[in-house]
C-alpha cells in the first residue's frame, strides 16, 4: 500500500525522523489457541489482545516445536495466515497447507504458538510472546458416549445432556448426531396407550462450548415422539458424520423420559412497550420448521390509564420460536392486539389468560391456560451506540487509544444527559429485548469524502418518529439515489477540522480553534506528542466539568482529552439522533434551526463552536430548544417529570 494512501487513513512512519504513530499493537499478546484437537476444516481460534486487521496489518500464527506421527518426531515451524475477528480474536481454518507444513495428516504437535503481525503503519513485524501449546491432528473422530441424561420429566424440545468424547464442532468438520430409537406410549395422568415404535431419528448435537468435544446436548425434537405427553423408552447413540462422508458411531446407552405437554410458566417482563419482546417461558414449544408452529391464545381485558371502559381482548398471537423453553412476541402495530392497545398513544394494564397451542404436522395440542397481568408501557425509543473498529483505530490519530473505554463512557454519559426526561434509552450493547431499536454507528473517516462530523442517512424526515428502527450508519442506497451522501454515522477523524494543523485527517475549516490543539497535541503522534498507554491511563481522574482544561499535568491532560473528545462525539451523536427523530422544526421541512445563537443543539454545524461542543470555557452544553423539547416529550412521553430548567428558544 502506498504511503500517501495509508497516511490519509492512518498515517505512516517509515523513518526515525517521522512521527511515531501508534500501531495498535502496543499490547499485542496471545493467551490461548483452541481447540486442542484439529480436523481438516476445523476453525482454529487464537485468543489474545491488541490484534489488528486490514489495512493496518497482516497476522500469522506461528507454531514452532515438534510433530510426532507414526513414531517419528521432527522439528517444525508452521506459519499460517490468521484472519482478524476482533481486537481479542483471530481465526484460521485447518487447511492442506497447514497439514503439509506439519508433515502428516495425523499426529501430535508440542511446542509454542505466537502471533506475528506485519504492520502497515511502521512496516515492522511485531511479535507476541510465545505460549506453550499441545495440538492433536486427526482425520476422523470416533464418538464416545459415557453418560446420557435419563429418567427425567421433560417437555418436547427440552435439551438432553450427553457426556463423552470425540464430538464434532460443526462447520467444515462435520456434525455429531444423537440417534434415538425405541418406543413411545402416549397418554396423561398415568393412562398410557400402546408403545409405538420410534426411529431411528437423528438429531444434531450441539457442543456446550465452541471447543467442547466432551459435553453437549440435543433437543428431544418433535420428530422423535410427536408433541403429546407420554413415556419414551429406548436408546441413544452418537454418530459422527464427517465432512469427508465418513461415519463413526459410539456404543448406545438406554434412556427413559416422561414427556409433559406444552404449557406457559411465566411471561416477562411485566411491562412492555411498542417494539419490545414479550418473553413467554414454559416448555413444549415447537417451531423453526414449516411443519411446526406455536401460537398463543390471549383472552382478557385491557384497561388504559385514562379510565376508559375496559376493552375485551380475544386474539391469537404468532410468537417467534426461540427454543423449546422460550418463545417471544414483539409488541407491534400490525396485528389485532397492537391496534386495539394503541401502543403509541397510551398505556394501561392487560389482564386475562394466555394459552399455548402447538402443532406438528397434522397434530395439534392445546395446553392449559395461564393467568396473565401485563402492563402496556408508553412507547420507548431504544438507541444502540455501535462503536466500530474504525472508531478505535481513529483514536490512534489522537494518541488516545489507551483510554478508549473512558471516552466511550463519556459519550454514553453525554447522550443520556441530552435526552434526559425523554423516554429514550441509550445503550452501549446491542439490545436483545427489543426488536425495534435505532442504531448509531461511531466510525473513523467520513466514507463520503466530505469531512462531515456526522450524517443522518435515514430515508426522509421521520416526523413523529414513526419508524423506531432507524440506522444511522452504513450506506443507504435510497439516500444515495436522492443525490445526498449515502454513508451515515459519526466520523471521529473529521473532528480534526477544529485543529489548526489537521494533517490529512480533515480539510481546513473556518471553525479551527487553538484550544483543540492545546488539548490533543500532547498526545498526537504527528505533532510529536506521546500517546497514552495503559500505564498512563491507570491514574487518570474522571472529570465532572471542563473547568480545569486545558491542563499542564499529564494525568489532568489525559482527563481533559477524554472529556473533550467524549463531549465532541457525544453531542454529534445527540444531534444526528435528533434528525432521525424528526428534528429540527418538526412542523416544517427544515432539518436545522435557522438561527445562529449559542447553546442550540440542532443548529447547523457552522453555528456550533468548538467550545460549545467540547463544553469548555463556560460554553455549552448545547440543548434542545424549548419547542424541540416539547416535541420530544410528546412523541416519547416519559414517566419522569418534565425538565423545567430554562432552555434556549427555537426562534
Amino acid at each position: 500500500m502506498a504511503c500517501a494512501a495509508l497516511a490519509a487513513a492512518a498515517g505512516c512512519s517509515f523513518s526515525e525522523s517521522e512521527p511515531r504513530y501508534q500501531t495498535g499493537l502496543e499490547g499485542l499478546d496471545i493467551v490461548a489457541v483452541a481447540p486442542s484437537v484439529l480436523l481438516p476444516g476445523t476453525r482454529v481460534v487464537v485468543q489474545g489482545r491488541s490484534f489488528i486487521g486490514a489495512p493496518w496489518g497482516k497476522s500469522e500464527l506461528v507454531l514452532a516445536g515438534t510433530f510426532e506421527s507414526g513414531g517419528a518426531i521432527r522439528e517444525v515451524e508452521a506459519r499460517v495466515p490468521a484472519n482478524f475477528v476482533d481486537f481479542e480474536h483471530l481465526d484460521l481454518p485447518v487447511t492442506e497447507d497447514l497439514i503439509a507444513q506439519l508433515g502428516a495428516r495425523e499426529g501430535q504437535f508440542r511446542g509454542t504458538a505466537r502471533v506475528e503481525v506485519d504492520s502497515a503503519i511502521d512496516r515492522q513485524v511485531h511479535e507476541s510472546r510465545a505460549i506453550e501449546v499441545s495440538l492433536t491432528l486427526a482425520t476422523e473422530l470416533t464418538p464416545r458416549l459415557d453418560q446420557l441424561e435419563d429418567g427425567s420429566v421433560i417437555f418436547v424440545n427440552d435439551r438432553l445432556f450427553v457426556r463423552g468424547d470425540g464430538i464434532l464442532l460443526g462447520g467444515a468438520e462435520g456434525t455429531t448426531y444423537a440417534e434415538v430409537s425405541g418406543c413411545f406410549q402416549p397418554g396423561l395422568d398415568g393412562e398410557l396407550g400402546p408403545c409405538t415404535p420410534v426411529g431411528p431419528i437423528n438429531v444434531p448435537v450441539a457442543p456446550d462450548g465452541p471447543f467442547d468435544r466432551q459435553q453437549a446436548s440435543f433437543p428431544f425434537a418433535p420428530e422423535i415422539a410427536g408433541i403429546r405427553g407420554g413415556v419414551f423408552r429406548g436408546q441413544v447413540q452418537l454418530r459422527n458424520v464427517h465432512a469427508s462422508g465418513a461415519v463413526l458411531e459410539s456404543a448406545p446407552l438406554t434412556a427413559e423420559y416422561q414427556v409433559t405437554q406444552a404449557q406457559v410458566l411465566a411471561v416477562n417482563p411485566n411491562a412492555v412497550s411498542l417494539g419490545q419482546y414479550m418473553a413467554v417461558e414454559g416448555g413444549g414449544f415447537v417451531g423453526g420448521a414449516t411443519d411446526q408452529l406455536t401460537l398463543l391464545h390471549l383472552v382478557g381485558d385491557y384497561t388504559d390509564d385514562g379510565g376508559s371502559p375496559p376493552i375485551a381482548i380475544d386474539t391469537v398471537l404468532v410468537p417467534e420460536f426461540v427454543s423449546g423453553r422460550l418463545i417471544r412476541y414483539v409488541m407491534n402495530e400490525d396485528d389485532d392486539l397492537g391496534r386495539t392497545l394503541r401502543l403509541r398513544g397510551g398505556a394501561g394494564v392487560l389482564t386475562g389468560t394466555i394459552t399455548p397451542i402447538v402443532s406438528f404436522r397434522d397434530d395439534e395440542v392445546t395446553g392449559a391456560p395461564r393467568e396473565l397481568r401485563l402492563r402496556i408501557a408508553p412507547v420507548k425509543q431504544v438507541v444502540y451506540l455501535h462503536f466500530t473498529p474504525q472508531y478505535v483505530t481513529s483514536l490512534q490519530h489522537f494518541g488516545l487509544r489507551g483510554v478508549e473505554d473512558r471516552i466511550r463512557a463519556r459519550v454514553l454519559e453525554v447522550v443520556r444527559r441530552d435526552y434526559r426526561t425523554v423516554n429514550l434509552e441509550v445503550r452501549g450493547e446491542q439490545p436483545d429485548d427489543f426488536s425495534l431499536y435505532s442504531e448509531v454507528e461511531i466510525g473513523g473517516p467520513d466514507p463520503n469524502g466530505l469531512g462531515l462530523l456526522g450524517y443522518d442517512n435515514t430515508p426522509g424526515k421521520d416526523v413523529g418518529n414513526l419508524r423506531l428502527h432507524d440506522r444511522i450508519g452504513g450506506v443507504n442506497a435510497q439516500t444515495q439515489a436522492d443525490g445526498y451522501p449515502g454513508y451515515g454515522g459519526v466520523f471521529v477523524d473529521s473532528l480534526f477540522i477544529f485543529s489548526e494543523h489537521p494533517g490529512g485527517f480533515a480539510p481546513p475549516s473556518p471553525g479551527q480553534d487553538p484550544a483543540f490543539d492545546d488539548i490533543f497535541d500532547p498526545f498526537r503522534p504527528d505533532r510529536g506528542g506521546t500517546p497514552v498507554d495503559a500505564e498512563d491511563a491507570a491514574g487518570v481522574p474522571v472529570l465532572d466539568s471542563g473547568d480545569r482544561c486545558p491542563a499542564q499535568d499529564r494525568d489532568e491532560q489525559i482527563a481533559c482529552a477524554v472529556w473533550v473528545l467524549g463531549s465532541l462525539i457525544g453531542t454529534t451523536v445527540s444531534h444526528e439522533l435528533g434528525h432521525s427523530l424528526g428534528l429540527a422544526n418538526p412542523g416544517g421541512p427544515d432539518v436545522h434551526l435557522l438561527t445562529d445563537k449559542p447553546g442550540r443543539l440542532m443548529e447547523a454545524g457552522g453555528g456550533r463552536s468548538f467550545g460549545e461542543r467540547a463544553e469548555l470555557f463556560g460554553e455549552g452544553p448545547g440543548r434542545f430548544c424549548d419547542l424541540e423539547y416539547l416535541y420530544l416529550r410528546d412523541i416519547l412521553p416519559a414517566e419522569e417529570p418534565e425538565d423545567l430548567s430554562e432552555r434556549p428558544d427555537c426562534l
